[in-house]
Parts: structure tokens; sequence; C-alpha cells
């Protein structure tokens, strides 16, 4: 019963993450001409043997694989949701349905036909903007923890460095010139990759969709349609118009979303690996000068506080990025084919389906919302942590932090606005208030007793502000990237100098490395 219980729990926790780094391994292998030995590295992987005479160090970035194989395959289906040939498909998709409205826009059944296809579809895209949205939360903290991890390392050895007097006098002014100057050469040589231009191209475009004055616009854009209300006399073809509209826009932005993140993990990836480069090159060079052959030690990045609300919403985001949530569906949908004979397949009918995936879609929109603004959240603390044990290195040899020469995030004031209005519709009450009116659109659709009217009722007001909430998704993931590469290229910078250091220490005993 406890275990069973303990299960039960499980969902919402955002534990403690512990990771070490990849201890870098120094070997002496036999010269074969003089009979001394020699300090030899081989080449890069992920395990050693202990029969061989070769050492494998790991010094790149690598992703931790999941253990499970439905953790794997359901990864598996979330980058995939991501891809290009994904994303080309939907739009290819939309430009057709758009395309055959020429000739079917008057008919009820065309316009039915996207705003089902599209709660379908952003049914799915919830579930799995959820799931890559925890996936990015765990790889950013235990990235952190392994950070740590070696800046310990790192931290301890300088220490031993300067203890033997082995480093550079904090009061000689030529060596710290030669420091800076070698540097800033090392930073022109090594520098960080660029984006391609189909890269540069997708985050021009998305800035655009998350900018504050597209989010005005979009407002505008309903508050017209709301003007010719009186004069469609509020019929049911007046709500189709919108329905129609705020569902071809929010397919559109759910698969852009999930392309761009998918599109900006794999760049940021390429960041890492140069930062994890750097980062084991300056522990190994270390361990070459001090003999130190001490593991890197498990760091813990403790688990958040939270409100119980807010791990209620946790709760609900872990039940979703399983994908239970799209099991239901596919239940639903079958026990909605089955009664279609009974209600003639008639327009009634067809909009059910819509109206069910619509309401738990605007529920699952403000959720991931938040799930965003909160992991961000974390995520910054984490990377602050991070950023305290490199200013510990970098003062254990007193040089300057690269990093304060590196401009930090200038925002505009439609980013501010647009970053206080995210904050706002993150936040955990009003999460509870959009439950609140998914129950009074349920209320009046039944009062309603469900007809074509009652069910647009359904439909309409989740859809438009469903695609409201992914325009500032999109303005949330846009913020958080920018301030990501911020810190990764500060992290970079520190490891770059401490390696210049480094290097000239060894030059000063007679150690090259």
């Amino acid at each position: 019963m406890g275990r069973f219980y303990d299960w039960l729990a499980a969902p919402g926790k955002k534990g403690p993450i512990a990771d070490a780094a990849p201890t870098q391994i120094v070997a002496r292998l036999p010269s074969g001409d003089s009979g001394n030995d020699k300090l030899a590295v081989a080449e890069i992987t992920e395990v050693y043997s202990k029969d061989s005479s070769s050492v494998h160090n790991v010094t790149g970035y690598v992703d931790k694989q999941k253990d499970g194989r439905l953790d794997r395959w359901l990864d598996w289906v979330v980058w995939a949701s991501g891809s290009e040939p994904v994303f080309l498909f939907i739009v290819a998709g939309l430009l057709t349905w758009a395309l055959v409205g020429i000739k079917y826009g008057e008919a009820d059944s065309w316009a039915v036909m996207i705003s089902d296809i599209q709660a379908i579809l952003s049914y799915l895209f919830d579930s799995l903007l959820v799931r890559q949205q925890l996936n990015g939360y765990d790889k950013m903290i235990r990235l952190t923890a392994t950070l740590r991890s070696r800046s310990a390392s790192h931290q301890r050895m300088l220490r031993t460095v300067q203890a033997r007097g082995d480093g550079l006098a904090r009061d000689n002014v030529e060596a710290t010139i030669e420091l800076e100057q070698r540097f800033q050469q090392t930073l022109v040589e090594a520098g960080l990759p660029q984006e391609s231009w189909l890269g540069r191209v997708s985050t021009r475009a998305s800035d655009i969709m998350g900018h504050f004055v597209t989010l005005c616009l979009y407002w505008v854009g309903i508050f017209v349609w709301l003007g010719f209300g009186h004069y469609c006399g509020w019929s049911d073809r007046w709500q189709l118009y919108i329905n129609s509209a705020t569902s071809a826009l929010m397919v559109l932005i759910f698969a852009f979303l999930a392309n761009i993140r998918e599109r900006h993990a794999l760049f940021t990836n390429r960041w890492l690996n140069l930062l994890f480069e750097a980062d084991s090159a300056v522990e190994l060079r270390l361990r070459q000068l001090t003999g130190d052959d001490t593991p890197n030690k498990v760091i813990e990045v403790p688990a958040p506080k939270m409100s119980h609300l807010q791990r209620a919403i946790f709760y609900y985001a872990d039940f979703v990025g399983t994908l239970t949530g799209v099991g239901i569906l596919i239940a639903v949908i079958i026990v909605w084919v089955a009664i279609g004979p009974a209600m003639g397949f008639n327009s009634n009918w067809w909009l059910l389906i819509g109206t069910y995936a619509g309401l738990i879609g605007l529920n699952d929109g403000f959720v991931l919302r938040n799930l965003q603004h909160e992991l961000a959240r974390y995520e910054d603390d984490a990377f602050e942590e991070a950023s305290f044990s490199d200013m510990a290195v970098m003062g254990e040899i007193a040089v300057a932090d690269p990093a304060s020469k590196v401009a930090g995030v200038s925002l505009s004031l439609s980013s501010r606005l647009s970053e206080r209005m995210g904050a706002f519709f993150s936040h955990e009450l009003v999460v509870m208030a959009d439950v609140v009116l998914i129950i009074g659109l349920i209320i009046g659709a039944s009062a309603m007793r469900w007809t074509v009217t009652g069910q647009l009722l359904c439909n309409v007001p989740p859809s438009v502000i469903e695609t409201f909430i992914m325009l500032i998704l999109i303005t949330g993931h846009n913020l958080g990237e920018v301030r990501r590469r911020e810190s990764i290229e500060n992290m970079y910078r520190r490891r770059l100098k401490v390696l210049t250091y480094v290097d000239m220490v060894a030059e000063k005993t007679g150690d090259k490395v």
C-alpha cells in the first residue's frame, strides 16, 4: 500500500537533481624508446576498460539517456513533432485547407473540420510541448550540477598550484597583461558557433511572432470581429469565421513553437559541447600539473520550494507529459465515432470532439505557460549558483572576470511589457481562474442543451484565448533563450581564461602540455 501511495504521489515532485562531471584521467604510458613514462590521453569516448592500457576521457557535452524504453520512445516522438518534415507537412495541410475553402468556404462542415483538426492537434502538441519543457528543465539543472562539480575540482587544484608557489604573481603587471592578450587571442580563435541562415530566419520569425506588437495586433483583429457581431446577427456563421481563423493560426503556432524549440536546443548543444570541452581541458591540464587524481564530486541541486497549488499544477503537467492524456483522447475519439450514426453525423456531432479537445487544450495551454515560467525561474537560480562557483575559481587565481565585459541582456520596452504579461498569465491563480472559466463554459453549453450554438460557446472563447497564450509562450521562449545563451557564453569565457592561465603556469614551471 505504501509503494502504491508513493507511486501515486510521485508526479509533480521536482526533487533534487545530482550529477558529477566525468573525471579526466591522466595515464602514464611507457615511452617505448627511452623507457621513461610520459603523460598521454587517448581519444574521447564514454567509458574506458579496466584491463586496457589506454585511457578514454569524456570531454564534450553528452545528453543523459533515460533508462526506460518507453521514455526514450516518447522523447523520440517529441523530437519528431518539432522536426522540419512535420512542420512543413502541417503548413502544407493548412495551405490545402485554405485553397479548398475557395470553393467550400460557405459550408459549415469546412469550418467545423478545421476546428476539430485544430482541437485534436493542439491537444497532442500540448502534451508534447509539456514533455519537451520538462526534459529541458531536467537537462539544464543536471548541466549546472555537472559544471559546479568540475568547478569544485578546479578550485581545489588551483589552490594547490598557488600553495606550491607555481601560480602567477598577483602583482606581476607584465604577466597580467600577457594573460589578457593571450586570452583575447584565444577568444578570437575559439569563438562560438553561429546559426545557419535558416536558423537565423527561424529565430527572426520567432521574434516577430512573439513581439508585443504582434500580441496587440492579434487583439485588434479580435475586436474587429466583435464589431461585426451585430451586423452578422451574432449568428453561428459569424462565430465559425473567427473559430476557423484562430484554429488555423493556433495549429501553425503549435507546430512552429515545437520546431523552434528543437532547433534552438540543437544549436545550444553545439555551444554546450564547446563549453564542456574547455571545462574538461582545464581539469585535465590541472591534473597534469598537480598529480591530483581525486574524482569530481557529486553536486546536488536541491528541490525548488513551491506552494501546494503549484505542486498540483506540476502534478497535472507530469500527467500530461507522460502522454496519458493522449490515450484518453484516443478512447474519447472511439466513443465519438461510435455515436456518430445515432446522431446522423450532423454538425452537432462533428463539433463534439472539437469541444472536448478544445476545453482540455485550453487548460493545458495555461498549465504549459505556468510550467514554462516556473521552470525557467528554477533554471535561472541554478545557473546563478553555477556562476557563483565560477567566480570562486576566478577568485582563487585573482584574475578579472571576463564575463563582466559581456553586456547583460537589455530588454526593450516591448520585451519588458511582454515579460510582465507572460508572468501574469503564468500565475497559479490565473491557471485556477481558467479552470473556473472552463466549468462556466460547460454549464453554459449544458443550459443550451449542447446545441451547435452551445458547443460554439465551448469552442470559440477557448480557441481565441489559447491562441493568445501560445503567442505568449513564444515570447517566453525567446526571452529565456537569450538569457540562457548569455549564461553559457559567460561560462565559456571564464573557462577559456582559466585555461590560458593554466597554460602560462605550465610554461613557467616547465611542464608544457
